[in-house]
């Protein structure tokens, strides 16, 4: 009975080619479904791809820094407005000189703030929100509204963000005045900032009375503001359209010191600034239904831009020279 059996080894062995011959098996088929890349004739060795491709990671993120602390649903950054106040001091105290009058016309809670429109970036808005964070510890800073152009540009949009720029829109204001917070709105647009240097200080149309419209349904006062020197801080003698459509700009502008100086170009003049704050427009006796009295919205508006014009005369009567 002995010589007819097969001896227990003789099975395990077998069991064993079984196993390696399945996993041969299994090599060749992962070999064939997922073959080693080749490089490719002429390619970088892969330390420098990999260089590359962490520095592309970085550059997607320049200007983006994580941290713990919570910023608001527009991207408000408490820290990084911590640590740009002392520059902004410094423009407001020290290079554009600015002199703030009428603050005393502010009120306590959120208004809608709405000022002539001033060159293509942003000054005008920032030092508006200075003046009436600085007027009141307890008023708050308010947001100032940006265009949508600007807004797209890259690494533009992460620094404004953080510093309160809001992009531009009848949505973005509402929600803002609806959580307590003021809102610098610049209804001249575009057609403003785009004014050449013999046009500065002419209010253009106010469009279709969105501001109104605005104050109106929230409920809150609506407050003229002038603003005089910023429309010299970078005077355009006249623009350039064709070159500024492969950029994505609405225009490229040409100034005293712009693209002649290269980089340095873009650096504002020192002019001497003075923002004026007028008495809020008397609409308390009006309910929000009135949005839809379009003769009334039209006398208003009109009324909001005269203001303002007036305010910005007045600065300019003030002012002793540009430079101050």
């Amino acid at each position: 009975m002995s010589e007819g059996r097969t001896p227990p080894t003789t099975g395990a062995a077998e069991e064993r080619d079984e196993l390696r011959e399945a996993l041969d098996g299994l090599r060749r088929e992962i070999r064939a479904r997922f073959p080693r890349t080749q490089p490719r004739p002429g390619a970088p060795p892969p330390e420098l791809e990999r260089l590359v491709g962490e520095l592309r990671r970085r550059l997607a993120t320049f200007g983006m820094v994580e941290r713990s602390g919570e910023v608001d649903e527009f991207g408000m950054d408490d820290a990084a407005l911590r640590r740009a106040r002392p520059l902004l001091d410094f423009l407001f105290d020290s290079y554009w000189r600015v002199s703030a009058q009428g603050a005393e016309n502010l009120p306590d809670g959120p208004c809608l703030l709405v000022a002539n429109r001033s060159g293509l970036l942003p000054y005008d808005g920032l030092m508006v929100a200075h003046a009436v964070e600085r007027s009141a510890a307890d008023r708050g800073r308010p947001r100032f509204l940006v265009a949508d152009w600007l807004m797209t540009l890259p690494f533009v949009q992460p620094y404004l963000a953080r510093l309160g720029g809001v992009r531009a829109c009848r949505e973005n204001a509402e929600r803002l005045l609806a959580t307590g917070h003021s809102v610098v709105a610049f209804p001249e647009g575009v057609k403003g900032a785009a004014k050449v240097f013999r046009e500065r200080y002419r209010l253009k149309r106010f469009g279709r009375g969105g501001v109104v419209r605005v104050a109106l349904e929230s409920g809150v006062p609506l407050v003229p503001v002038g603003v005089v020197g910023a429309e010299e801080a970078h005077p355009i003698l006249f623009k350039l359209h064709t070159p500024a459509r492969a950029v994505g700009l609405p225009f490229l502008p040409v100034t005293p010191t712009f693209p002649w100086l290269g980089p340095l170009g873009a650096l504002p003049l020192p002019t001497k600034w003075v923002l004026r704050f007028g008495e809020p427009l008397a609409m308390e006796h009006l309910d929000p239904e009135a949005v839809a009295d379009e003769l009334l919205i039209s006398r208003l508006t009109e009324e909001t831009r005269t203001r303002i014009q007036t305010l910005v005369e007045v600065g300019l009567a003030d002012r002793v020279s540009v430079w101050g």
